[in-house]
């Protein structure tokens, strides 16, 4: 058998698979170790961009119920993280998948200077080497709202920033 025939059949149905080349960039920029985890973000900002819209399109009777679930609404999304500010509901109208992404602890542990660059932060937190207040977390997926942020540290007995042990699945 043609090996051509074969890798053009095998590259249609992993684009088909991926979503498209925007999301392997998205796999690849934020370590995504699964695509469910991409899939679940997407459902996130689109549901919350859904909300946002309905908020905005309530009519003049309903102005006291719209400010408190604004409000609601803002404040939730800033004390996560995914909004820099709770100013305007038009922020929300600009939430992505990515926003989220920038809340997983990797992302967290590279912006605190943690580590050097987000192949190493998911290796540190795989291997046990960071805990988000008393607990040692080995799940990259975790999302660190603003609050927790500041509880972010080594573990005990971690190196606490030396050199991950790599092993072949992280050489991608």
């Amino acid at each position: 058998a043609p090996t051509s025939v074969s890798w053009s059949c095998y590259r249609a149905r992993y684009w088909e698979a991926a979503g498209g080349l925007a999301e392997v960039r998205a796999l690849r920029r934020y370590r995504l170790g699964r695509r469910e985890d991409w899939a679940r973000y997407k459902a996130l900002a689109r549901a919350v961009r859904g909300l946002a819209r309905r908020l905005r399109d309530l009519g003049p009777p309903s102005a006291a119920f719209r400010a408190r679930c604004t409000a609601a609404l803002l404040g939730k999304l800033y004390g996560l993280g995914v909004l820099g500010s709770r100013r305007s509901l038009a922020l929300c109208e600009k939430v992505s998948a990515a926003s989220f992404c920038r809340r997983r602890l990797p992302c967290v542990l590279l912006k605190l200077r943690m580590a050097q660059d987000l192949r190493h932060a998911v290796a540190f937190v795989e291997q046990g080497h960071v805990r988000v207040g008393p607990e040692v977390v080995t799940d990259p997926a975790l999302l660190v709202p603003r609050a927790v942020e500041d509880f972010v540290t080594w573990a005990d007995g971690s190196l606490g920033g030396g050199t991950p042990t790599m092993t072949p699945e992280m050489e991608i």
